[in-house]
């Protein structure tokens, strides 16, 4: 789904005009990244939080010299998904009773 589809369900949905829907995901986006570029958490119940998560400076080997390259450390946003997200997408089947072994006869002499 892109964001034109985005846009247009989201005015299905909400009974709103495509315009409306434009402005308001448009409004969400800029706020989320406004605040996850001051440092803060944005925590959306049942859907997720959206963080900023700090990179340790690494070494890489570049592929076409074969060169050791120091990757600076950095700072990149992160989402982890909420419970009710992580059930939409792969429900929880119901828990199997475990199988019982099979009876054991006598032996005969």
């Amino acid at each position: 789904m892109n964001k034109s589809e985005l846009v247009k369900a989201l005015a299905e949905n909400a009974g709103i005009t495509q315009k409306d829907a434009a402005k308001t995901l448009d409004a969400m986006v800029d706020t989320i990244q406004g605040a996850l570029a001051k440092g803060e958490k944005v925590q959306i119940i049942g859907f997720g939080s959206f963080e900023v998560r700090d990179r340790k400076e690494r070494k890489v080997i570049s592929p076409a010299t074969r060169k050791e390259i120091k990757v600076p450390a950095t700072k990149v946003p992160a989402f982890k998904p909420g419970k009710a997200l992580k059930d939409a997408v792969a429900p929880k089947k119901a828990a199997k009773a475990p199988a019982k072994a099979p009876a054991k006869t006598a032996k005969k002499k």
